[in-house]
């Protein structure tokens, strides 16, 4: 950026994490850098807050979508980042359809639910991609006339704004309630000492799954699982909250798009076990 006086970024929120909280960001001359662009996954509000303030002169969009889509299906302008937009939390959204696509979201009988209530992200347009290769009985699941069915789970508000809560499979049922693991993930972020962390569903004879959760510590930062799940009850209902708690100085493993590789993090708890969590 310094170098060849870059404008326009496109990253994932790993990268941004990891972006703005290099300790020698400060040494940068970055005042060329005008537009960040985001998505791929869902980002905290602590690593948003963190860069945004990092990096002040900078507009943030993000841009929601899959492969499938061609890739965008939804936009949040930098605008809704500050002031009034931000005032009604529409920085954590995903945003509003964008040309060419409409958006609905439906249940598990591919009903439209009332706004306001968690279902699966659909979409429509000319960007829904035409099947997956020699695949018809998968292509037959994921398009239904017309609409690609996401796989994540989110709402839409009164004005259109959909907040996109989790993917559908990395939801987790504790004792007959639904957790939205990037509600929990964004709770922990808010913890000073946190620098990255992931959200799962372990077995548990009690509840089914029990909420747990990994955590990276940033560098010279310490604090104990109970003080990071007394942190969460702070700021999320109780049976939210990490039930266990896995710190490691070893990095998350990510995949090529820098997305967390959650199936890894649950796998050596689901090994060997008639349920398997993919």
């Amino acid at each position: 950026m310094q170098k060849e006086r870059i404008t326009d970024v496109l990253l994932v929120p790993t990268m941004i994490q990891m972006f703005v909280d290099h300790p020698t960001l400060g040494t940068y001359d970055l005042s060329s850098l005008k537009r960040i662009s985001y998505g791929a996954s869902v980002i905290s509000d602590a690593v948003l807050m963190r860069a945004m303030k990092a990096l002040p002169h900078v507009e943030f969009t993000q841009a929601y979508g899959m492969t499938e889509l061609s890739p965008i299906a939804t936009l949040l302008h930098w605008k809704e980042h500050i002031g009034d937009g931000r005032a009604k939390g529409r920085h954590r959204g995903a945003g509003r359809a964008t040309l060419g696509a409409e958006v609905k979201i439906v249940d598990a009988l591919d009903q439209e639910v009332p706004l306001g209530t968690v279902g699966e992200i659909a979409v429509r347009g000319d960007m829904v991609m035409m099947g997956y290769w020699e695949r018809p009985e998968e292509t037959a699941r994921a398009v239904i006339d017309g609409w690609m069915h996401t796989g994540d789970g989110g709402y839409m508000d009164e004005d259109g704004f959909v907040y996109v809560v989790d993917r559908v499979k990395d939801m987790i049922i504790s004792g007959g309630e639904n957790v939205y693991s990037a509600e929990v993930e964004n709770a922990l972020a808010q913890h000073p000492s946190v620098a990255q962390c992931a959200v799962i569903g372990i077995p548990s004879e009690r509840w089914g799954e029990q909420v747990h959760a990994v955590v990276v510590m940033k560098s010279g930062a310490s604090a104990t699982p109970d003080e990071l799940m007394e942190h969460c009850k702070a700021l999320i209902a109780g049976y939210k909250c990490p039930r266990s708690v896995d710190i490691t100085s070893t990095p998350l493993p990510l995949s090529g798009a820098g997305k967390i590789l959650k199936r890894e993090l649950r796998k050596p708890y689901w090994e060997n076990r008639d349920r398997r969590v993919s």
